[in-house]
């Protein structure tokens, strides 16, 4: 046998025990793998705790439409949705952009009616992501549409989640420490992501982030529910993106990165 072949088994061999000694799930399993069913590990041998780590990675993407102009058919997504009450959620700054204008003009041309939520803050918080909650609780929105950049998707996420659970609390779905990481009995509802800036990637993704500033940290819902029904990015839309900010994505997009080789699990904490 090679030496490359005996490296291959080798690490084959160390892949394979570092599977079997584990005490946890895959990350989908070991959260009720969206029907409340969570993995009893019963398979596995029993380890040390503080040896535990994920041993799977698994994305969960939206339906993605890609091309120059093509947030100007939104509305007829819309339509397709067989939506008779949309609202749009984007923040003051990205309403006075073309990518706001566009979908605007998309759905009144095709005679869609639409209200609009433009307070979405920077970094989203607890506080303000309950601010739009309650907004879109006020009236019967069957779908929602997202325009700008991260903290408008993830916010956008939250609303349509929780406005189509309707007697449950912000931190409901939250994941512990912080939440209670229940399962939501109803999705969320429709919803059409169009991204402003390139670096979150919140448009394709079943997670939403918002700050806790009281306990100094980050949080978030992350779930198959909250994953957008279709992402629409139009490289137009990027063209208003001021320099820093375009800056401030390719950092965000590392800062991910090292995020994953780094972060620590609130229970080794």
């Amino acid at each position: 046998m090679s030496q490359s072949l005996k490296r291959q088994a080798t690490l084959a061999r160390s892949l394979m025990t570092r599977l079997n000694q584990s005490n946890t799930c895959c990350p989908h399993h070991s959260s009720g793998g969206g029907n409340g069913i969570i993995c009893n590990n019963s398979f596995r041998s029993n380890t040390n705790s503080s040896e535990v780590a994920d041993y799977a990675f698994e994305m969960i993407n939206s339906t993605l439409r890609f091309g120059k102009g093509a947030t100007a058919e939104v509305g007829y997504d819309v339509q397709n949705f067989g939506s008779k009450r949309p609202l749009i959620v984007t923040d003051s700054n990205v309403a006075e952009t073309r990518a706001f204008k566009e979908v605007a003009n998309s759905l009144t041309k095709l005679g869609i009616s639409f209200d609009v939520f433009d307070k979405v803050r920077c970094e989203p918080s607890e506080k303000s992501m309950q601010e739009a909650i309650n907004f879109s609780r006020t009236k019967k929105y069957d779908l929602f549409i997202a325009v700008g950049g991260g903290s408008v998707i993830d916010t956008t996420k939250a609303a349509a989640l929780l406005t189509n659970n309707f007697d449950a609390e912000f931190l409901d779905f939250v994941p512990a420490p912080f939440g209670k990481g229940a399962l939501p009995s109803k999705p969320m509802l429709p919803l059409i992501a169009i991204p402003t800036t390139a670096g979150t990637g919140s448009e394709t993704t079943g997670a939403s982030i918002f700050d806790m500033p009281e306990k100094k940290s980050k949080a978030g819902f992350r779930l198959r529910a909250i994953k957008p029904s279709l992402a629409i990015v139009d490289p137009l839309n990027m063209l208003t993106m001021p320099k820093n900010v375009a800056i401030y994505s390719g950092f965000d997009v590392l800062c991910h990165a090292l995020e994953s080789f780094t972060a620590t699990p609130f229970y080794k904490l």
